[in-house]
C-alpha cells in the first residue's frame, strides 16, 4: 500500500483520500544532545524510521505527518543546542494536531516516539488520554519504557544505558550515516551507567546521572547492521499497537 507524505501533497490530493480508512503516523523527536558524535535530531531520525518500517508492512494506506521535532528534554538541556518546551505545550500541540485530523475525517493515528525523557512521556500520555476522552479519533501509542514493547529491543535498551550509545547510534548508521561523527563515535568508551536507574534514583540531568558528553551506553559498538534490525522491531511494535485499531 502507499505511504504518502503529507508535506509532498496538494490540498485536493488529500480531500481525494479515502481518509477513514488511512492510517495517520506522526513522528515525535526532540532537539536534544546526543554525545559528540550524532546530531542534536537523533529521536527524530529514529522515530521517522520506525514510522517508515511500519508503513511497509501495513495492509492500508499510511499519511506520514511531518514530524513534530520540539518537546521536554530537560535532562539535556546544560547542553548546547537542545531546545526544551514545557510539557504541557506538547501534550496541547498534539491535541489539536489530532483534532484538526479528525474534523477532515481521518480516523486512526499513532505516535511513534523514540525520546524517552520521563517528562516527554508523561505529556504524550496526558495527550493520548484527552484525545480518547473527546473521542476525536483512535490512537495508539506504543511507550517503548514499557512492557510488553521492551522486552522485545536489544540488551543495551533495556540495561537503560542507552542514551546515544549503541542501540541509538546503530540507528542512525543505518538511516542517515552521514550524520555520524564517524571518527569521534569510533574512538568513544564506553559509559555504562544506566540513565534510566539515575532517573529512578533522582538524577534531573545527564550530568547529575554521569553522562559528561551527553551519551550513555557503548557508541563505538554501534553498527549500522543491527540499527536495520532494530528498526524491523520498532516498525514490528507499532503496527501491533495499531493492530487493534485496524479490525
Amino acid at each position: 500500500m502507499p505511504i504518502l507524505r503529507l508535506s509532498d501533497l496538494t490540498w485536493e490530493e488529500v480531500q481525494r483520500l479515502d481518509r477513514g480508512s488511512v492510517v495517520v503516523l506522526l513522528p515525535v523527536g526532540a532537539v536534544e544532545a546526543h554525545g559528540p558524535h550524532l546530531p542534536l535530531t537523533t529521536d527524530g531520525v529514529i522515530a521517522e524510521g520506525m514510522a517508515r518500517t511500519a508503513a511497509e508492512r501495513l495492509d492500508r494506506a499510511v499519511l506520514l505527518l511531518p514530524p513534530l521535532p520540539y518537546t521536554t528534554a530537560g535532562y539535556a538541556a546544560g547542553f548546547a543546542g537542545t531546545i526544551s518546551v514545557q510539557p504541557g505545550t506538547v501534550s496541547a500541540l498534539i491535541v489539536d494536531i489530532a483534532r484538526s485530523l479528525s474534523q477532515h475525517g481521518f480516523r486512526t493515528l499513532a505516535l511513534v516516539n523514540a525520546h524517552l525523557d520521563p517528562a516527554h512521556l508523561a505529556s504524550l500520555h496526558v495527550a493520548v488520554a484527552r484525545i480518547r476522552e473527546e473521542n476525536l479519533l483512535a490512537v495508539a501509542f506504543p511507550d517503548l519504557t514499557q512492557k510488553p514493547w521492551v522486552l522485545r529491543l536489544t540488551e543495551e535498551f533495556k540495561s537503560g544505558a542507552c542514551h546515544a550509545g549503541q542501540f541509538e547510534g546503530s540507528i542512525v548508521l543505518a538511516e542517515r550515516p552521514d550524520l555520524v561523527r564517524e571518527e569521534i563515535r569510533a574512538a568513544l568508551p564506553p559509559n555504562p551507567v544506566s540513565l534510566s536507574t539515575a532517573i529512578r534514583a533522582g538524577r534531573s540531568t545527564f550530568e547529575e546521572a554521569g553522562g559528561l558528553r551527553a551519551y550513555f551506553g557503548s557508541p563505538a559498538a554501534a553498527t549500522a547492521e543491527e540499527g536495520r534490525r532494530t528498526l524491523q522491531t520498532l516498525g514490528g511494535i507499532l503496527v501491533d499497537s495499531l493492530a487493534p485499531y485496524l479490525v
